[in-house]
């Protein structure tokens, strides 16, 4: 592990749930200091409510100045222009930016600094902070995001590979893409907050009072609920199974409207993420039901490791990182082989459910089958984000050290 440096994070939003990003900076913090930086130039804000609200907390967050929401990190969010595409606004940044981060870094700065870049277009960035390491961290096929100018993306993220010193990807979709970019790239998926979700193990974790009201069995997601969701799949497993209960727990920028109506289908909206376990243990099943595109074909969803380390049996759509899993994920497509991927899991635990209370409805979740769950939750156990950290310090090292003979420098990692 390195230490005594300050890592250079660029990164989307500190306060969204946490995601790799949160974290791996968190685990760097704990023997260095963390810079990150909001960087929300990457897309070009439209005259939506949604997009007019999230420019107005940017800027309340501009005018916050320098945060420091835990020891060793410090978050800054800059003034920027959200103009990716243009030219003159891009010099703009440059000059913006580079002036805002060297102000905070001779606030928090310790040591040399490192860029980890969790973001595809900051290589106009790169040189002016006297870095000795810059690391691309590429955990989705960014162009295919919504909204995102395809093209600018994919020019400013080639850039970006091919001068990091180091790639490292989390899917093999886009250890594949990125290979072609910079041979210094390599494959580390993502890990899991295990001592966290294991907790869900536990017979005295209560159910949360929004959802102890809804009957058994319930269908549980957990996560940001947008476009590469398939709710459309959800709501029709929902009408040809009334009695099956689907809650979702996450912030939505979708219109939810055309599935509100259905009864048993039920949005919890964001949860705490100190929170999270007691919900994994009142689901049933875990679903990742997202679809198959080039987006959701390049990820490798957290909550996987989180529903496992939890306990949960897990139901996904067939995206690749998912049916690397083997016999611990059900993998379906469509809404029957959905319905009967999930009819699979409930058979496991649902007749001791009912033989444990005369109304299903309110069968205690340890009526689950514990040796299964403890099995599923032992398979992710060393899969935590300090070990996943380790692995890239590890790997790393003889490519750094390659790179480090070419340029006459001493090695870092």
């Amino acid at each position: 592990m390195i230490s005594n440096r300050t890592i250079l994070c660029f990164a989307s939003g500190y306060d969204a749930p946490p995601t790799s990003k949160h974290h791996v900076m968190h685990v760097l913090a704990e023997k260095n200091v963390v810079l990150w930086v909001n960087y929300h130039a990457s897309r070009a804000p439209t005259a939506r409510s949604s997009d007019l609200a999230h420019m107005a907390r940017k800027l309340t967050q501009v005018c916050a100045g320098l945060k420091s929401p835990r020891k060793n990190l410090y978050v800054l969010t800059p003034l920027v222009v959200p103009l990716p595409a243009s030219s003159w606004a891009k010099r703009l940044n440059r000059t913006l930016l580079v002036h805002q981060i060297r102000r905070a870094l001779r606030k928090v700065g310790v040591g040399a600094v490192q860029i980890w870049s969790f973001t595809p277009d900051i290589s106009y960035l790169l040189g002016r902070f006297h870095e000795e390491k810059v690391l691309y961290y590429c955990v989705d096929e960014h162009a295919a995001f919504s909204g995102y100018d395809r093209r600018q993306v994919a020019r400013d993220e080639a850039d970006l590979c091919r001068r990091a010193n180091l790639v490292v990807t989390t899917s093999a979709t886009l250890l594949e893409a990125k290979q072609r970019l910079n041979p210094n790239t390599i494959l580390v998926p993502h890990g899991v907050d295990y001592d966290h979700f294991s907790k869900a193990l536990s017979n005295h974790t209560p159910d949360p009072p929004d959802i102890a009201g809804i009957p058994r069995p319930r269908l549980g997601f957990f996560g940001l609920i947008r476009d590469w969701l398939d709710l459309d799949l959800l709501a029709e497993v929902a009408r040809r199974r009334p009695d099956w209960h689907i809650v979702m727990i996450g912030d939505s920028t979708m219109n939810l409207s055309p599935y509100r109506p259905l009864p048993n289908l039920h949005f919890l909206g964001r949860k705490p993420y100190e929170d999270l376990p007691a919900y994994c243990r009142a689901f049933d099943v875990g679903l990742i039901p997202f679809k198959l595109n080039e987006l959701t074909r390049a990820a490798n969803p957290i909550k996987l490791r989180e529903y496992l380390a939890a306990g949960l049996p897990v139901v996904s759509t067939p995206l690749p990182e998912a049916t690397s899993y083997g016999n611990l994920v059900r993998t379906a497509e469509g809404p029957c082989d959905f319905m009967q991927a999930i009819e699979a899991e409930l058979s496991l635990l649902l007749p001791c459910a009912v033989r444990c209370a005369a109304d299903a409805a309110q069968a205690p979740v340890a009526a689950r089958d514990t040796l299964a769950s403890e099995a599923r939750s032992a398979a992710v156990k060393n899969e935590t984000w300090p070990a996943r950290l380790a692995c890239i310090f590890q790997r790393l090292s003889g490519i750094l050290e390659e790179c480090d003979r070419g340029d006459g420098s001493s090695a870092e990692f």
